[in-house]
């Protein structure tokens, strides 16, 4: 909560911990809170929390007001001259109570208002859409399968507007088919229009080789589908189990459109993990390839069993050589990154190499593949359906190159994310606070706020311990001349411990606190447990928008 005036910026405009002197003790509460004056602080525009680089500073707003303008306070002073007429003093008296029951019901239909002025910002802010939703899972080392896909990652991989990213505990993204080694499996939506492409693709070939089967064939092929992604799955489990062994998190594996993903949140500690963590994918596929080669050789080739199997040994080793191309994102381009990260100990060399690798691999599956099937080296021909061939397999060469020139870009992006991710420390990001009791009024809040050059508060008991912080959003929504009647504690969101975040914490360390327990604004404390101050998650996100904004 911004309450100095300023463009909402973090208060320390440079890297350096911004020392925080000591958190007075608040004030015993007064017997009665005076009543703003006209040129007092209680009204000041600049201590309004609104991040607006356009306020004006307390002095001009001070100017903008009417010199005759006061807070509505009625029902709460006396009439302005005293009169001791005789005669006159039983109708003042009744006009007196007359004007206080009018003063007292404005007070509470305004106080109505403002309560449901900010409740109504406080709605606002909420609908605020997530971006790149969940940032620290857009630096998860993603190991895919076939193509690779993953969905876009979205623009800026940094929080919402406001707020930090939803917690990962429930990551979605389709059915929900099982926790194999505690790691939940999601088939995606788009997996059903491949596997319907499957079918008919791979029924179309059973035609030709077994006619006999009649619309039969389609079930066979169904089962063919079925059993490809499953192989699919054993692929992406293998990455799974390595990074278990590495003690690397895995959020999810997702079976979709051209493959699997296996997001794995943090990145391998060595080239050689890094290495080994991308190989065993294709690895296992080369076994499954040879295990159905070894089922085959019992089963007569004319059959369903034998036609099935060949297919499947078949799909692996494609799998398997597809991925083993040396470009990001495919496995044999994170091989390719561990072997350069090892050679010159830099891991971003080895990213921008193996993505740029990547990029080049896109434009020549986009030229490439639809020459060699229209030549016959992937067993294309000409006939009655060649035209239709043709674009079927440069709409296929066009699919593949995007997503391979896409997950370059990505890995290119995250790498540069983590590169600068320890830039972000709480410490620096921190915004001074003071601590007032529950019943201070708004208007004194902000004074001493303003007083002391900080720009948030946090609700304390009369011992001194926080209980709530109050919100930035919901002082936006209370107009001015209400402040002096609106107790900060309306306007405070309680603390949980998961609110509570240590100075000390920076890069991911951070992120992952501020993603357990989703708020606008968390109580920085020190590791003796003193108040630091509060960190905004609208600060975090310009800190990190910047920090991505400078070059490598």
């Amino acid at each position: 909560m911004d309450v100095s005036g300023a463009s909402g910026q973090p208060r320390s405009g440079d890297d350096q911990p911004t020392d925080h002197p000591a958190v007075p003790t608040p004030p015993p509460p007064a017997a009665e809170a005076p009543a703003p004056t006209e040129d007092g602080p209680d009204t000041d525009p600049a201590a309004t929390g609104t991040p607006d680089s356009n306020t004006p500073g307390p002095q001009a707003a001070r100017a903008e007001e009417p010199e005759d303008e006061t807070p509505d306070t009625t029902g709460t002073t006396a009439p302005e001259t005293e009169t001791h007429e005789t005669g006159a003093d039983e109708a003042e008296a009744d006009g007196a109570k007359a004007d206080r029951a009018g003063g007292d019901k404005a007070e509470a239909d305004g106080a109505k208002a403002d309560r449901a002025g900010a409740d109504k910002a406080e709605a606002d802010e909420a609908k605020t859409p997530e971006g790149v939703r969940d940032t620290a899972a857009d630096t998860h080392a993603t190991h895919r399968t076939l193509a690779h896909t993953e969905p876009p990652t979205g623009p800026a991989p940094g929080m919402a507007k406001g707020e930090p990213p939803r917690p990962p505990k429930e990551p979605g993204g389709g059915i929900l088919m099982g926790r194999p080694f505690g790691v939940p499996v999601y088939v995606a939506p788009s997996w059903f229009l491949v596997a319907a492409l499957i079918t008919w693709v791979f029924g179309g070939q059973l035609d030709r080789v077994l006619p006999e089967l009649g619309a039969a064939r389609y079930l066979v092929s169904l089962f063919f589908a079925v059993a490809f992604y499953a192989s699919v799955l054993v692929h992406e489990l293998a990455h799974t189990v390595a990074a278990i062994r590495f003690k690397l998190p895995v959020r999810r594996i997702q079976l979709q459109f051209f493959g699997g993903v296996s997001e794995i949140e943090k990145e391998a500690e060595t080239p050689g993990r890094e290495f080994v963590l991308a190989f065993v994918g294709p690895l296992l596929s080369l076994v499954l390839a040879g295990l159905f080669y070894l089922a085959m050789k019992p089963v007569q080739p004319g059959t369903v069993p034998g036609v099935l199997l060949a297919g499947l040994m078949v799909s692996n080793l494609i799998v398997a050589a597809f991925n083993l191309l040396p470009g990001l994102p495919l496995d044999g381009g994170r091989m390719l990154r561990a072997v350069v990260w090892k050679i010159t100990g830099k891991p971003m060399s080895g990213t921008v190499a193996a993505a740029w690798v990547g990029r080049a691999l896109a434009v020549a599956v986009l030229v490439g593949l639809p020459l060699l099937n229209s030549s016959g080296g992937l067993g294309g021909g000409t006939g009655e359906s060649g035209g239709m061939d043709t674009v079927t397999d440069a709409l296929l060469a066009a699919i593949l190159a995007a997503i391979i020139w896409t997950g370059a870009g990505n890995s290119l992006r995250m790498a540069r994310l983590r590169e600068h991710l320890p830039e972000l420390r709480a410490r620096t990001l921190t915004r001074r606070a003071v601590p007032v009791e529950t019943d201070t009024p708004l208007s004194e809040a902000l004074r001493r706020a303003n007083a002391a050059g900080a720009r948030a508060l946090v609700v304390v008991d009369a011992d001194g311990r926080p209980l709530s912080l109050v919100r930035e959003s919901a002082i936006v929504g209370v107009p001015e001349h209400r402040r002096p009647w609106v107790p900060v504690s309306s306007l405070a969101q309680d603390l949980t411990d998961d609110m509570r975040v240590s100075a000390e914490l920076s890069g991911e360390e951070l992120l992952d606190a501020l993603r357990a327990a989703p708020a606008t604004e968390y109580l920085v404390v020190e590791n003796t447990g003193e108040i630091y101050g509060v960190l905004s998650a609208a600060d975090v996100e310009r800190a990190f928008v910047k920090a991505m904004a400078r070059p490598s």
